[in-house]
């Protein structure tokens, strides 16, 4: 017994579109497969604005900038500092921008390295501007902003 379709066709001697018939008179029909999107909260046009000012902050400063969207738990600050320090040897000079949307809450960790030229005023006048964005429901627009601001703030890369 074989395992599959039963299909019922009107028998014709010239196959449609997609359809192949054999010699015995099995049809082996071809069907379009459209894989199922994938699911984000973000456009592609809008991940390839996030991704190229978090390229040129990294590039311009010379401080590894990166950020993290998802909820952070209960003690927020505890669960930044963890990814922060999950990102090894060059957590010294890296930033983290933790948002959680859900929570209301963005925080920024600093590394070591990376506190001599963003200190914490400038990270909370980068926090304030992502703010007033994400309550216009502009989030990708937040990140952006936050990101200029605290390259600006960090300047060139020093040579």
């Amino acid at each position: 017994m074989a395992a599959g379709e039963l299909v019922q066709q009107a028998q014709s001697d010239e196959a449609e579109f997609g359809v192949g018939i054999y010699p015995t008179g099995r049809r082996s029909v071809a069907r379009m497969y459209e894989p199922a999107a994938p699911s984000s909260p973000f456009s592609t046009a809008q991940l390839a604005r996030l991704d190229e000012a978090l390229t040129l902050s990294s590039r311009e400063t010379g401080v590894d900038f990166s950020v993290y969207l998802g909820e952070l738990g209960s003690d927020t600050r505890e669960a930044a500092e963890k990814l922060h320090a999950s990102i090894g040897e060059g957590a010294g000079n890296a930033v983290l921008i933790a948002v959680s949307p859900g929570e209301r809450v963005v925080e920024v960790v600093t590394g070591s390295d990376a506190y001599t030229r963003l200190p914490d005023r400038a990270a909370k006048l980068a926090v304030m501007s992502m703010v007033a964005s994400f309550k216009e429901g502009d989030l990708i627009g937040g990140l952006v902003s936050g990101l200029r601001m605290l390259s600006d703030q960090a300047g060139s890369a020093p040579k």
